[in-house]
């Protein structure tokens, strides 16, 4: 390991490059990044030209043929060289990204990261076999998978690192060549990884951009581009759905959600409070599959709503790199003075909250208190619209028949958590939920092998698992007479 270090490592002193055909490459200008406990800079990252995009896609497109021809097993131990060469520096990327999306290094971006490079060799082992339709002495017909070819993959700031791997490592294993973009909120960790990259996989296979909205939408019209992948906000996925629809790309879209929690009528809901919320705090509510709606049978809403707050006044708000912090700030500007506005709503419309509700005008973070608003209207903002911070509406329902009407009465269909003691009675409602994701007795945990994806404008398409790794395929029809 300590060979394998110095021969591919990522140098995390030196100034951040885009990684194009498979060189470190300098841009003619930067933007900053910004720590988000502090909003002071924390590095200067390159702003990628047209002409450098382009050059990715080139690149990417003459790496194709090669790397398409090798055997699943030789590809498979390219990403496995990569893998060890992140595991070799783990500990540095852990801080980093810490330091530039905010979540505590100590608890969630350890993990974060834990989660993610154990994944890659998981994946890197997947096959996509020959089907055989049909086998006789006469006639043989198969369904083969071919790779597309020049995979685009746009990634969101909320899980930096994981979602590079996430993005790319599917794409390669089936034989496709790779850009990836970045937010520009969060591109550290990714031009790090792509200093790995250049020293482990073959030039132009893989390849790293980073810059604004604009490269993300000339990627997505990108003639040579066969794919895009993203994963960010519905309104965004629109964008890229319209843009690509000039060469008829192949999309993959994981995109928002406004996912339930129900705690049903029998539902434990002394012992669940920690699990319910986390699963709608972790990260700092600053995830697409975090409970956004937590439905509370009327009978034990009060109690159970005292007894959250009390649960979620414990957990401490702060700066990530401190070891005493629970939840870090929210990760951009942006992101904040959404939700500002959003408090500012709960506040005019005279919704009680049960615990914190005030953004401190005066920190320099994004820091934004753990707030719960006890039994909002249904159609008020909170109860309709994303957040995508740490703020949760818990409401207050009659009977299943109206909590399932609730739940299901959204454009949005990511992921729902049931709670109840009939383990039955819960998968008969899980099974009545519109989402693509539904955890019964326990918060979001994701096999590898579990397809991924959403209903209506939560997405388009799935990720992981076998149906995943076929989604980034095309399927062959091959008919032989004998």
């Amino acid at each position: 390991m300590d060979t394998l270090r110095t021969s591919a490592a990522a140098d995390f002193d030196a100034p951040y490059g885009l990684l194009i055909d498979g060189k470190i490459i300098e841009s003619n200008s930067t933007f900053d990044v910004f720590n988000p406990a502090s909003n002071e800079v924390l590095a200067q990252a390159p702003d990628a030209s047209p002409e450098q995009l382009n050059d990715a896609v080139a690149a990417a497109k003459r790496a194709f043929p090669a790397w398409a021809a090798l055997s699943w097993e030789e590809r498979e131990a390219f990403i496995v060289k990569l893998y060890e060469a992140l595991e070799a520096q783990k500990e540095e990327f852990i801080t980093l990204l810490s330091l530039e999306q905010g979540k505590p290094r100590h608890s969630q971006a350890d993990f974060e990261v834990n989660l993610a490079n154990p994944w890659i060799p998981k994946t890197a082992k997947s096959r996509l076999g020959v089907e055989v339709i049909e086998d006789t002495d006469v006639h043989r017909v198969e369904v083969r998978r071919a790779p597309l070819g020049v995979v685009g993959a746009i990634i969101p700031w909320n899980y930096p690192y994981l979602h590079v791997l996430w993005k790319s490592v599917p794409a390669l294993i089936t034989g496709n060549t790779v850009v990836l973009k970045p937010s520009p909120y969060t591109p550290l960790c990714a031009l790090k990884i792509g200093e790995i990259v250049a020293k482990v996989l073959p030039a132009g296979v893989f390849n790293i951009v980073t810059g604004g909205n604009d490269l993300g939408r000339l990627l997505t019209e990108h003639p040579d581009v066969g794919m895009i992948t993203f994963t960010g906000s519905t309104a965004t996925g629109k964008r890229i759905m319209a843009s690509g629809a000039g060469t008829v790309k192949r999309i993959t879209l994981e995109l928002g959600g406004n996912d339930p929690a129900i705690l049903l009528p029998d539902a434990d809901w002394k012992s669940v409070v920690p699990s319910v919320f986390w699963s709608a705090f972790g990260n700092s509510g600053q995830w697409c599959i975090a409970a956004k709606r937590i439905y509370t049978h009327k009978s034990f809403h009060d109690d159970f709503v005292k007894a959250f707050a009390d649960y979620a006044s414990q957990q401490k708000v702060g700066d990530g790199m401190d070891p005493t912090s629970v939840l870090g700030p929210v990760n951009n500007r942006m992101q904040f003075n959404k939700l500002v506005e959003m408090f500012e709503d709960v506040k005019a419309n005279g919704y009680k909250i049960a615990l914190g509700g005030d953004i401190d005008p005066n920190s320099k973070g994004n820091f934004v208190p753990v707030t719960v608003v006890d039994n909002p209207p249904e159609d008020s903002r909170i109860v309709t619209e994303e957040p995508f911070g740490p703020i949760v509406p818990i409401i207050a329902y009659d009977n299943v028949e109206e909590v399932i009407a609730k739940a299901n009465g959204t454009p949005f269909g990511l992921g729902a958590t049931i709670w109840g003691r009939d383990r039955a009675q819960a998968e008969a409602v899980a099974d009545r939920i519109d989402a693509g994701n539904v955890w019964v007795n326990e918060g979001q945990n994701h096999p590898i092998n579990a397809p991924f994806g959403g209903h209506k404008q939560s997405g388009l398409s799935v990720e992981h698992g076998g149906e995943g790794l076929a989604s980034h395929t095309n399927s062959k029809t091959v008919m032989i007479h004998k």
